[in-house]
């Protein structure tokens, strides 16, 4: 399902969950896992989950699950200290506003998220980064051609090298070490901002 198909979609997919613990979903006319139910959320799509011998919605349940399995299989996002914090609350005279707490302080993340990501798209889409890495990668380039001579895998020009080309080549090489440093920095911002 696409992203496109979840914001044109108003009506919630129904799904299903009968006694032997399957989930049936109403629109594919399908039985499903908690793995698709997992991937329908992550990509914007609404669905609610009910009992189908009683109708009353789980859906909360089901979504509670997902979340347990997740952690179970070595995919922690919830840390002790705020399940321990979130545990406490469960009879606190503040347990009604938590809720809402939790659903905006995680609508305010999203939103900040996602204005990152634009400003990073933009600065990668032809911004000043992108002219940086692109120069740098050319610099790179050329001094990999000019002094491949001599250089572990890099092809070079053919010839003796004179002892004033070998006094130089240490400089030289230098230069390229310093060079794919930089570089190497500039994919490990790229690769942190994907």
């Amino acid at each position: 399902m696409s992203k496109s198909k979840a914001a044109n979609s108003s009506e919630p997919v129904v799904i299903k969950k009968y006694a032997n613990r399957r989930l049936y979903n109403t629109e594919t006319s399908s039985y499903i896992t908690l793995d698709l139910l997992s991937q329908m959320t992550r990509e914007g799509r609404e669905f609610v989950v009910v009992d189908a011998k009683t109708g009353e919605d789980i859906t909360h349940n089901v979504l509670t699950q997902i979340i347990m399995e997740e952690e179970q299989r070595g995919k922690n996002m919830l840390p002790v200290n705020f399940l321990r914090q979130l545990i406490a609350m469960y009879g606190d005279s503040m347990q009604s506003m938590v809720p809402q707490y939790l659903e905006a302080s995680m609508d305010a993340f999203r939103k900040n998220q996602q204005q990152f990501q634009e400003a990073m798209k933009g600065a990668f889409g032809g911004g000043p980064l992108a002219e940086i890495a692109k120069r740098n990668m050319q610099m790179f380039e050329a001094a990999a051609s000019a002094f491949g001579n001599g250089v572990p895998g890099m092809p070079g020009m053919p010839g003796a090298q004179s002892a004033a080309a070998s006094a130089s080549e240490g400089a030289k090489d230098d230069e390229i070490a310093e060079l794919k440093a930089q570089l190497a920095a500039l994919n490990a911002k790229i690769d942190k901002l994907s």
